[in-house]
């Protein structure tokens, strides 16, 4: 019988998870990378003797890589290590609060009691809130299409439908969040975790208060080598796997003919291919890869998801009262998602967030110094002046850490780069450079994502941030776990 052919167009992290799942269950497997390197957001720099993660930086549900290598008869140790985390996250608040988010929740409780005066149980419960939305959701929204009638003919979905009062589906985050915990800052606490999809807490539906759970219930990680070793091992385990990688090869159109997908078009010439797997924003997808398709207009006029602006700083000096992770709060939380989502601008006291690698890993920055990724949310690129916006808000952003550090931190900065909207869209083909794709600030946006399959022709599949289950290394992860397993149900 002849080895059937499977085309991945994009070697970001859930493309590269497809052809590491098709290539194990039979398939041929090519990988088309515009860009001449794979990873997507998921890729590091060097500057100046500083290393740098160049995106994501919290790594959740580790053992979605592992259960990779696991799949390929594989030691995930072989090829992947990493280290979980005792912290999650040091908060640092305008008054001068300060306060660790530990792992463990019942430490986690204890510190909020001792610096907020609120009662460990209470944490402790809303928690327990957090991982219940988890095991109620993640068999049906987390590990199947919500696209295939099959998915609610389910043991899962009857779970979930006994349980619905506690999924929270008409509040927001914001307001479930006031329900049961109250205190403003621990309230803004758990806000900031509307963030990991790119959306607003006061729009999105209180159900994704579930995302506390991943550091504080499962547990957050750090990979030894940085955030980038997932991407390398990954990549390495593709190709042993049988994975062919053309980096550099930018794809112009997804060939289409009698309703099925039948190969890509590069440079003019068509490579064909039983069926294609797209890992590229689903907007520019349908825009540039399937310009004869009709593409869905609702979902593709989704609002978009928030975007950032990076700083990356060598610092010439050394700050054992910041962690791997570190947030410096807004005074006014509210304010700065109206900015982003409502007047579509940069606020002038944005919240910051601080990772430093370093910290876990010393040889990311040279002895004595630090290497700060420094990120805020910014609204997606719609033509603002994102050379004023950029020179305006490093300057808040320097004022801010400033303030609670106590000491200036510009003449620090040895090396310094930056990432903004245009330049995120640039190198990752992310329409208006939003991180997320859509953004989920209504009730149901979250889970009526693009399909992970199109309706319309055999053999076309799409995986990646913009589609279903969202994004974020987990999601993404998941989502090339669903296109396998659509794929063997078609066929197999």
């Amino acid at each position: 019988m002849r080895q059937r052919n499977a085309i991945v167009v994009g070697a970001g992290i859930a493309g590269i998870a497809a052809s590491i799942r098709l290539s194990l269950a039979g398939w041929k497997v090519q990988v088309h990378e515009a860009n001449p390197y794979a990873g997507g957001k998921l890729t590091s720099f060097e500057l100046g003797g500083f290393r740098f993660d160049a995106g994501p930086s919290m790594f959740t549900m580790p053992h979605l890589v592992d259960e990779l290598y696991e799949l390929a008869g594989k030691k995930p140790t072989d090829y992947f290590r990493y280290h979980k985390l005792e912290e999650a996250c040091r908060y640092f608040y305008p008054d001068q609060t300060r306060l660790t988010a530990w792992g463990n929740p019942i430490r986690f409780g204890q510190e909020v009691q001792e610096k907020l005066g609120v009662d460990s149980a209470q944490v402790v419960r809303h928690l327990g809130r957090a991982r219940k939305k988890f095991e109620l959701t993640k068999g049906i929204f987390l590990e199947k299409s919500l696209h295939k009638a099959s998915t609610y003919f389910s043991r899962d979905v009857l779970r979930a439908v006994a349980h619905l009062p506690s999924l929270s589906l008409t509040a927001t985050m914001d307001g479930h969040n006031r329900k049961h915990l109250g205190h403003p800052k621990l309230v803004q606490l758990f806000n900031r975790y509307a963030t990991y999809n790119g959306s607003s807490p006061y729009k999105a539906p209180a159900v994704l208060n579930l995302i506390p759970h991943l550091e504080h219930g499962i547990g957050a990680a750090i990979p030894e080598g940085g955030m980038h070793a997932i991407t390398r091992s990954l990549v390495r385990l593709a190709e042993e796997s049988g994975v062919v990688f053309h980096l550099g090869s930018r794809v112009e159109e997804i060939s289409v003919e009698g309703g099925r997908a039948n190969g890509i078009k590069v440079a003019g010439q068509l490579i064909p291919a039983d069926l294609v797997v797209c890992n590229m924003d689903i907007y520019p997808a349908y825009k540039h890869l399937l310009p004869r398709l009709k593409g869905p207009r609702r979902i593709l006029e989704q609002p978009r998801s928030s975007s950032a602006l990076i700083f990356y700083w060598g610092i010439r000096s050394a700050f054992p009262e910041l962690g791997l992770h570190n947030i410096f709060f807004s005074a006014d939380y509210q304010d700065e998602f109206n900015c982003i989502f409502d007047r579509k601008e940069v606020g002038g006291d944005p919240t910051v967030y601080v990772n430093i690698t370093s910290k876990a890993c010393p040889e990311d920055a040279p002895e004595g110094m630090e290497n700060w990724f420094v990120m805020i949310n910014v609204p997606h690129d719609q033509g603002q002046d994102w050379d004023a916006i950029r020179l305006k808000a490093r300057a808040d952003v320097i004022r801010k850490i400033n303030a609670s550090l106590g000491l200036d931190v510009e003449p620090l900065i040895v090396e310094e780069d930056f990432l903004d909207p245009p330049r995120i869209a640039s190198k990752t083909s992310s329409h208006g450079g939003a991180l997320y794709g859509a953004s989920s600030n209504n009730s149901m946006a979250a889970f009526f994502r693009h399909a992970n399959f199109s309706s319309g022709v055999k053999g076309l599949f799409f995986c990646g941030g913009s589609v279903h289950p969202g994004g974020g290394i987990p999601l993404c992860l998941l989502g090339a776990k669903i296109v396998a397993d659509l794929v063997k149900e078609d066929y197999s």
